[in-house]
């Protein structure tokens, strides 16, 4: 049974052009939505249709329009053609063996937003963002297990207060993994794990900037990974040829888990050096010291709390880049990685030229990048295209040049 929710005409074209998100402000009458996983019947406040979808709170969205066309339904005949349309998109990463884990459905740029679909080494990953998503995760399960061979299914379920996620076994399906589950990334090893916690132990979507340390920017240099995690970028740089990596991070299990992804790299961790402590902290104490590095990775959260500090990308970006541009050598080389869907490339460029303008430093971008072409984009939806990479080359003071 459908319900008919009217879009304000303010946001009509909007929405008609193929926008896929139904935003809070632009639904006239909320009260119709009563259940999350009601299909949507979405119209203007003339009558116009726009689409189908369903009710599913996530983020500042009360659903997702999955169909603009008058014929379609939302039923496990939709959710088939999608899934296996992105399977099919696929393929390529599927025969390649030097890298086995990747993103198998992108939520809205595959066309279900509120989904998203990970695969590891033969396990797939599914990270449902609201309750009305969770509604179909039977029809989901079948089509996944029904149109392709798989050795287990995991889940995430992202939906607790704030998006937060949902403490549990998040074992589906199959045979369960051994883990830590060892995965190639362009023939580098990665450990993961898709049952202990909200994190796997990697961010797929850096693939493109961790091969451009391995082939390129890595080589002869000392290397600083800020806002570590696991310690993936220290690894790509080792093997990169990095005199010495230095990987900062906060939590406590970042040293036993970055110990571990150059272990089963045969790197010495013993010669790399693992710092626990709060990133903020480390930039204060090092740049008095006169530290300097010749790469440093900036790839913060979009926020984050400690003690002492609170950082919030939209806000406090421009402070820690020039922190970073601080600690850099000359000619050194700086990866400034912003993932916070609400700052634009435009902004973030202009936080980057005024990093470096406030600090007197001249600077070169040599690369930039976004999500792989795995990360499947809808171009009529573009915050969904949320990272943003600038490979920096920094170089010297503006009056010596």
């Amino acid at each position: 049974m459908e319900t008919t929710i009217k879009i304000n005409m303010r946001f009509s074209k909007k929405y008609r052009a193929g926008y896929p998100l139904l935003l809070k402000e632009a639904v006239v009458n909320p009260n119709k939505l009563v259940e999350e996983g009601q299909i949507l019947n979405v119209i203007d406040e003339e009558g116009t249709f726009i689409g189908r979808g369903y009710y599913g709170l996530q983020n500042k969205g009360l659903g997702w329009i999955l169909t603009d066309k008058k014929d379609e339904a939302v039923d496990e005949g939709l959710f088939r053609r999608k899934l296996i349309k992105a399977f099919g998109r696929r393929r390529p990463f599927f025969e390649d063996v030097r890298t086995t884990a990747f993103r198998l459905f992108n939520g809205e740029g595959d066309g279900i937003g509120g989904l998203t679909i990970d695969y590891f080494d033969g396990y797939y990953l599914i990270n449902w963002y609201s309750e009305g998503i969770y509604r179909f995760k039977k029809t989901i399960i079948e089509v996944l297990a029904s149109h392709s061979a798989y050795r287990g299914i995991y889940e995430k379920k992202r939906f607790a207060t704030d998006g937060k996620y949902v403490e549990d076994d998040d074992f589906i399906m199959g045979e369960r993994g051994e883990f830590p589950l060892i995965v190639k990334e362009n023939d580098v090893n990665i450990a993961v794990y898709l049952n202990e916690g909200a994190m796997v132990g990697m961010f797929m979507d850096q693939r493109h900037v961790r091969e451009a340390l391995l082939n390129k920017y890595a080589k002869g240099r000392t290397v600083l990974n800020t806002f570590s995690y696991t310690g993936v970028f220290s690894v790509f740089a080792a093997l990169g040829g990095a005199e010495k990596t230095t990987s900062v991070d906060l939590a406590n299990r970042s040293r036993e888990k970055t110990i571990e992804q150059f272990s089963i790299n045969k790197i010495d961790p013993a010669n790399q050096h693992i710092i626990v402590e709060d990133v903020f902290a480390f930039f204060k104490r090092a740049e008095k010291r006169g530290d300097r590095y010749g790469l440093v990775i900036l790839d913060p959260p979009s926020f984050a709390r400690s003690k002492k500090y609170t950082f919030s990308a939209a806000k406090d970006y421009l402070g820690l880049l020039q922190q970073a541009i601080r600690l850099t050598e000359e000619n050194g080389i700086i990866v400034a990685s912003m993932n916070h869907a609400g700052v634009s490339r435009k902004k973030f460029r202009r936080v980057i030229d005024q990093s470096f303008r406030e600090e007197g430093i001249g600077y070169k971008i040599l690369e930039s990048h976004s999500l792989p072409e795995d990360y499947r984009l809808n171009q009529d939806y573009p915050e969904g295209n949320y990272l943003k990479v600038a490979i920096i080359k920094r170089l010297g003071h503006w009056e010596e040049e």
